[in-house]
Formats: structure tokens, C-alpha cells, sequence
């Protein structure tokens, strides 16, 4: 079930008043019933990999906990392990493996005799893994103790606000919360409508409104001129901030309204003033993930530069082949470890100039920053490397006055470019308006929140009516992973 539809608008509004409704002892259960035919609205037996993956996981960390050797420990480590990463590895690999050793038999002078599994890629498989391989992984490590209540558990791995696309709870932070009586608080309702409002407003009048101008130059890399390929990637970054960030505000906003608290997922990331910093704001619950399960188990910054470039670099290919099956995937997230070497060893070089801390050498930092991580996204949104490469050639081709014309007509932008430079305004204002804000301190700020939030429902719905009268609804982008 996508956010965006009307069976959502439909089905949240009832679960949440039967959630406040129903005493504390049975509120578990709606959730999990309600979470289970949210996501099997999408496929029965991606529903069945689901509770497949969950029952494995509570067992295997029960194991561990009864464990009184380390050899029954990490065999009940391995079998859960063994099970989600399979399970991901077929479903969201095994085409990509099989093409891939194809393609190698065949440069290698032999015959193409790897045959690709058709299989249906499970809706938010990669998320939902990674929140079990970190519940089995903490138990195991002695940081948590296993869960003995499987419906909690199950309710913990599908939890139907952040099932889908995150963000990627940890268990010390989602458990206790799903297991502690909530109360119904206007404040937390108020701030959940916010953030579902400004999600929505992110996804319908930001991101859709964005998607045909990317989808004009990146689905015909060929006839696309260099200032067409530059609008393109432009809006293609702040498209995917409005998909992803959206999704991830709604989520919490969700959440918040039945007084639980997601993990923050994104902090302003095309503010930050270095690639560093830059993980640090984006898909925040993924770059935490890879930091306590990958970077620092591997050595991280503990064992000498060599390891800590090798470690990094190896970090963010896992991170791209995260995202997708496809070497575009591999070759953004490898850019990216490129990146963060780079500045690794120029801050161990002492090679990094020292400025004057002012508004200018900000907006310089930021800008920077910007353009590498826009660049990166080339590699991200190409539908191949070959298209890949073909669009970094026709970069740098067509820069004249009648190149630009070109890419206007070709993107859409000579139509449609006011309409997204206000909602980009319209977002920038939103984002400020909710920050710090409590309800009742100022009569003034409250009279401007109700605006804020009228205005920007109003701007959801015309955006949403348009999007339906032209072509349904979009679904998110981060769903294919």
C-alpha cells in the first residue's frame, strides 16, 4: 500500500482511532494485523518471506540468549544470517549474478549457460533485513536481550510506518517504545500531522512535480544535449531528497501520531559543507548501520590509515550495491568511498585549506559538497553504465545559446520551471516554519503554523488531483530497494 493513494487515507485514519480506542493490552495486535495487510496489499508471498524472515530471527536470537558456548552461538548466528542475507541475495541478486557470469563466461570465450531467476523483488526486502540482522546481531554482542514476546517482535520487523523504505530501526529504540502504553497527547498528533504534511508536500508537489524533467533526458540519453544532462541531475537531486526525505517524514509523522518516535532520517543533507558531513544527514539510519555493523566490527579508524581507506572504500561499494542490483549502484557508492579517502587523506596530509569561518566560505563549502554528491548521482539514476557514460559524454557538449533553448524545450523546464522554483521556496519555508515549534508558546507562531499547514495541505491536494487527472500516482523511488 503506497502513502500516496487513497486506500492509505483510508486505512491510516482508522487504524490510528481503533489504536487510541482498543486498551494498551491490545494495541499490539492491530498494529501487527494492520501492518501485515498493509504490506501484503502488495504480494502474498512477499508477505510470507516476511514472516518467514521474522520467525527464523526471533528464534535464532533466542538460541543465542539460552547459548551457554560460544560454537551453539554462532551456529544460531550463521542460520539466522544465513537465511536473510540468502534471502536478499536471491531475490534482489541472483538476476544480477546470473547476467553478470554470463557476461564473463562469454568474454572469456565461452558459452552464456547462467540462466537469470524470474523472480519478484519483495517490496522494502533490503530494509526490513537489515532491521533483523541488527536485532540478532545486538543480541548476539550481548547489547540487547532477545525479545520472548513474538508478536512484539514481529510487530518491531513489520511496523507499517517505516516497513517499506525505512527508516531502519534499531530495536533499543523501536521495541521499548511499541511495548510501553502510549498516551494520546495533542502535541504529538499536532507534530505527526506536520511532518506527514511536509512529507506529502515533498513527494506530490516536489518530487513528482520533478520526475518528468529527469525521466525527458535520462530515458533518452542520446539525444540529450550537455546543459540538458546538467538540469537533469540538478533536479534529479532534489527530486530524490523530496522522494526519500518524504517518505521518511510521513513515516515518522505516522508514527508520531500514535506517540512513537522514528529515528530521524534526514537533517537538511544539501546543507552540509563536506562529503563527511554529508553522510551524516543523509539516510542517516542506513550510514549508523553500516558504521556499528561493518565499518567499526572491520577496524575502522583503529588500525592504521591503510585499513581505514580499504574499510571506507569497501563500506560505501557495499552501500551502492545496497541500493541496487546494477554496477551503476556499485560505481556511485564506489565515487562516494573515493570521496571520503580523498578526505581522509587530505586531513591526515593537513592538505585541506583553512578558511575564515563566514557566510561566504559556507555557502563555498556547500556548493562544493553539492556539485560532487550531484555528479555522483549520474551513476545513480542511469538505467546502465553505457547510458551512464553516455551522458557524461554529452556533457560536455552544447553549451551555446541554442543548446539551452534545446534542453528547456527537452526537459519541460520553459513551462514548468516557475511552478517548481516556488514549491522548492515553498519547501525551504516549511522546513524552517517546524523547527523548535511547541504548541501554545506564541499565540503569533501558532496563528502562523495553522497557516503553514493549510496552505501546504492545499498545495497536496491540488498537487495530488493534478498528478491523478494526468497519470495516477508516482510510487516512491527508494521501493525498488
Amino acid at each position: 500500500m503506497n502513502f500516496n493513494t487513497l486506500d492509505f487515507l483510508l486505512f491510516f485514519p482508522a487504524i490510528t482511532a481503533l489504536y487510541w480506542l482498543l486498551p494498551f493490552r491490545f494495541r499490539w495486535a492491530l498494529l501487527l494485523a494492520g501492518s501485515y495487510f498493509f504490506y501484503l496489499h502488495w504480494n502474498l508471498q512477499a508477505g510470507c518471506l516476511l514472516l518467514g524472515t521474522t520467525l527464523v530471527s526471533w528464534l535464532a536470537a533466542r538460541g543465542i540468549g539460552r547459548a551457554r558456548d560460544r560454537r551453539t552461538r554462532r551456529a544460531w548466528l550463521a542460520l539466522a544470517l544465513a537465511v536473510s542475507l540468502g534471502c536478499l541475495a536471491l531475490f534482489k541478486y541472483g538476476r544480477f549474478l546470473a547476467e553478470s557470469l554470463g557476461m564473463l563466461a562469454k568474454g572469456l570465450g565461452g558459452t552464456d549457460v547462467w540462466t537469470a531467476p524470474d523472480l519478484l523483488l519483495p517490496v522494502g526486502i533490503s530494509f526490513y533485513t537489515f532491521q533483523t540482522l541488527s536485532y540478532v546481531l545486538d543480541v548476539y554482542r550481548g547489547d540487547i536481550q532477545p525479545e520472548g514476546h513474538l508478536g512484539y517482535f514481529a510487530l518491531f520487523i513489520s511496523f507499517f510506518p517505516q516497513l517499506v523504505a525505512g527508516p531502519i530501526e534499531r530495536p533499543e529504540n523501536l521495541l521499548p517504545q511499541l511495548k510501553r502504553e502510549q498516551h494520546l497527547r495533542s502535541g504529538d498528533l499536532l507534530a505527526g500531522l506536520w511532518l506527514m504534511a511536509v512529507g506529502y508536500f515533498k513527494k506530490v508537489a516536489v518530487a513528482d512535480a520533478l520526475a518528468p524533467v529527469v525521466d525527458a533526458v535520462y530515458g533518452s540519453p542520446a539525444t540529450a544535449s550537455g546543459p540538458a544532462v546538467a538540469l537533469a541531475t540538478l533536479c534529479f537531486a532534489l527530486q530524490i531528497y523530496g522522494d526519500f526525505s518524504g517518505y521518511s517524514d510521513i513515516a515518522r509523522g505516522a508514527a508520531r501520531m500514535m506517540g512513537i518516535r522514528l529515528m530521524e532520517n534526514f537533517r537538511r543533507p544539501y546543507a552540509a559543507g563536506t562529503i563527511r558531513d554529508f553522510w551524516r544527514r543523509w539516510h542517516i539510519s542506513l550510514t549508523s548501520w553500516f558504521t556499528d555493523y561493518l565499518y567499526k566490527p572491520l577496524g575502522g579508524s583503529r588500525r592504521g590509515l591503510a585499513r581505514q581507506c580499504a574499510v571506507t572504500l569497501l563500506v560505501f561499494l557495499t552501500s551502492g550495491l545496497w541500493h541496487g542490483a546494477n554496477w551503476t549502484f556499485l560505481l556511485w557508492g564506489g565515487l562516494h568511498g573515493i570521496y571520503q579517502v580523498a578526505g581522509i587523506l587530505c586531513r591526515r596530509a593537513g592538505r585541506l585549506p583553512v578558511l575564515p569561518e563566514n557566510r561566504w566560505t559556507v555557502l563555498v563549502r556547500r556548493g562544493r559538497t553539492f556539485l560532487l554528491v550531484t555528479f555522483a548521482w549520474i551513476f545513480f539514476r542511469a538505467e546502465s553504465v553505457e547510458a551512464a557514460g553516455m551522458l557524461l559524454s554529452r556533457l560536455c557538449s552544447g553549451w551555446t545559446g541554442e543548446g539551452w533553448q534545446s534542453a528547456l524545450t527537452q526537459t519541460g523546464l520553459h513551462a514548468a520551471a516557475a511552478r517548481i522554483a516556488l514549491s522548492l521556496l515553498c519547501l525551504s519555508l516549511l522546513e524552517r516554519t517546524g523547527e523548535g515549534y511547541r504548541p501554545g508558546q506564541s499565540l503569533r507562531r501558532d496563528i502562523a503554523f495553522a497557516l503553514a499547514l493549510f496552505c501546504t495541505v492545499t498545495a497536496i491536494a491540488a498537487a495530488w488531483l493534478a498528478a491523478l487527472s494526468a497519470n495516477g500516482e508516482n510510487a516512491f523511488l527508494y521501493f525498488q530497494f
